[in-house]
């Protein structure tokens, strides 16, 4: 029996690459791995379901899924990872000085559904008892016009909502003071340009972010990987062989970050960053599987139930494919 053929959409991580250029293959498949950035691949699986396998934003599918849509099945890889107290960027003008200063004040966030903004209503709700029924959101593209919602979701009342104009961005209004902050996974222009008039609201992020994670033990997950459902009844075994490829592709980077001899990147102080981290983190910089990310897994379920985007407080472990949720022993 020869391989089947699949396709993968996955961003270029290190920590897929060498699932990328062919240097770990997934059992039993002829992989074509599509290196597209993320925004592209979500709209294209959620929308005409493109490709066999993809990255997909774990804030969509949970929308998805609770809507009892059974397109997808993820298995339990999450190769986006980021914590989010730096995604929060305000007008100098606006009087924010502190996260409660959010209270009243008019923030914009490209999707209202898309993880990174739930992980930050959360975080805001429960680190600083800002709710989001306190807060005037604006929705649209950050640097382009005309960016839509890739699932369709239903709110609970009280939230403010609104889509900016069709030739308005996210971005511009901030700078111009249309807006008094933004909600972004990407650095807006304006302050890639040192505008004075925008800035991060938490700027001793890093120090907020590290006593965070001492804390709680959460390390956001952004993105997991997830199956077309009529691939995954057809061949389950692929599930599992795609996961034993991430892992696999996962331990490899992480071994080269180490090779000391000479620097690998473009980070003069890299060897130092690495220590650190794996000091806060433990040996496994970036766990996948479920046991390792319940406690994670369960935050983000409750933080999407508690702002309306899902009805169901499922059990975070019915959404996995379940032949990928133990592994055997010799």
């Amino acid at each position: 029996m020869g391989k089947i053929r699949l396709t993968l959409a996955c961003w270029d991580y290190d920590r897929t690459r060498a699932l990328q250029d062919g240097r770990v293959e997934v059992e039993g498949v002829d992989l074509t791995y599509l290196p597209l950035r993320v925004e592209e691949t979500f709209w294209r699986m959620l929308r005409y379901q493109e490709f066999d396998a993809c990255e997909l934003s774990m804030g969509s599918y949970l929308i998805d899924a609770d809507k009892g849509s059974h397109r997808f099945i993820p298995i339990p890889v999450f190769p986006s990872r980021a914590f989010r107290h730096s995604s929060i960027f305000i007008n100098t003008n606006s009087g924010i000085q502190k996260p409660t200063d959010l209270i009243g004040k008019r923030v914009g966030v490209p999707e209202y559904q898309m993880t990174m903004a739930i992980w930050v209503r959360g975080i805001l709700q429960h680190e600083y008892g800002v709710p989001a029924e306190k807060i005037e959101w604006f929705t649209g593209g950050q640097e382009e016009p005309g960016r839509m919602d890739k699932v369709r979701h239903d709110l609970p009342p009280g939230i403010d909502i609104r889509s900016i104009g069709p030739e308005q961005t996210l971005s511009s209004m901030l700078e111009s003071g249309e807006i008094d902050a933004l909600m972004s996974t990407y650095l807006p222009l304006p302050f890639v340009r040192r505008s004075p008039k925008v800035r991060r609201l938490i700027p001793n992020f890093r120090e907020v972010e590290r006593e965070y994670y001492r804390r709680t033990k959460i390390f956001p997950i952004m993105h997991t990987v997830v199956l077309r459902e009529d691939v995954y009844q057809k061949y389950p075994w692929v599930a599992q062989s795609l996961y034993k490829a991430f892992c696999t592709a996962k331990t490899r980077c992480q071994e080269s970050m180490y090779e000391f001899s000479a620097l690998k990147y473009m980070l003069a102080w890299s060897i130092a960053e690495m220590e650190e981290e794996k000091e806060i983190f433990g040996e496994d910089l970036w766990p996948y599987g479920f046991e390792s990310n319940r406690h994670v897994l369960e935050t983000l379920v409750q933080y999407a139930h508690e702002q309306g985007l899902i009805k169901e407080r499922v059990d975070s472990k019915t959404l996995f494919a379940p032949n990928t949720l133990e592994d055997f022993k010799i």
